[in-house]
């Protein structure tokens, strides 16, 4: 069993909790127009905060689906992926429920080392371009502590999963969609923060 396949289930620690569960409104992510000579690209998705400590793999794979005007209900996909209370067991899950509902686009790839090297990160950049350029959003699973680009950190120990919606720079940056807050729902991180974040784990993209 390699670390990729660990359970993971989101650390309720600095989330927003009303009434024992996450606070869970729907917002859209609008798509601003591409300007030219900018490579920056957005996808449009509606962005839905997760209800509960444990729903962040549902809640990451349905905002993802969004992107391709597909609004399936957390709980049906957490059924679906077998999530319970520990979590969702990997990107393996994710990446299976998302090739259901979009007739096989997605592939699962582990970055099974502490950091990301050189080569990791540069294939994690490209996924994330062409997936995106393809109209479809990369579900990470992440773990551990990263810096956005405007200085907030955003922890979650015990793991977690989120949605990649955008990217500028050429793919250096990218924007994540992120259901445990939604005062923190969305944040850009350079590529190489993000791999970082996402090792001992994997994507699906």
């Amino acid at each position: 069993m390699t670390a990729l396949i660990r359970k993971t289930a989101l650390t309720i620690a600095g989330t927003a909790v009303v009434g024992g569960a996450i606070a869970a409104p729907t917002t859209a992510f609008a798509a601003p127009a591409e300007r030219p000579g900018n490579t920056e690209r957005q996808l449009n998705i509606r962005y839905e905060a997760q209800p509960n400590f444990y729903y962040c793999g549902p809640a990451a794979a349905r905002n993802a689906l969004t992107a391709m005007d597909k609004t399936p209900g957390q709980d049906q996909v957490a059924k679906e992926m077998g999530t319970t209370e520990a979590g969702t067991d990997s990107a393996n899950d994710i990446t299976r429920f998302l090739n259901k509902e979009t007739g096989g686009k997605y592939r699962t790839v582990e970055i099974s080392t502490p950091k990301a090297d050189d080569k990791q990160t540069d294939t994690f950049r490209a996924d994330i371009v062409k997936a995106i350029d393809d109209g479809r959003a990369v579900v990470a699973n992440i773990a551990g502590t990263a810096i956005d680009t405007d200085g907030v950190s955003h922890s979650f120990e015990g793991g977690h999963y989120l949605s990649v919606v955008g990217y500028r720079d050429g793919g250096d940056t990218v924007k994540i969609a992120d259901s445990a807050n939604p005062a923190q729902a969305s944040y850009w991180m350079t590529t190489e923060a993000l791999a970082d974040w996402t090792a001992t784990r994997g994507y699906s993209s």
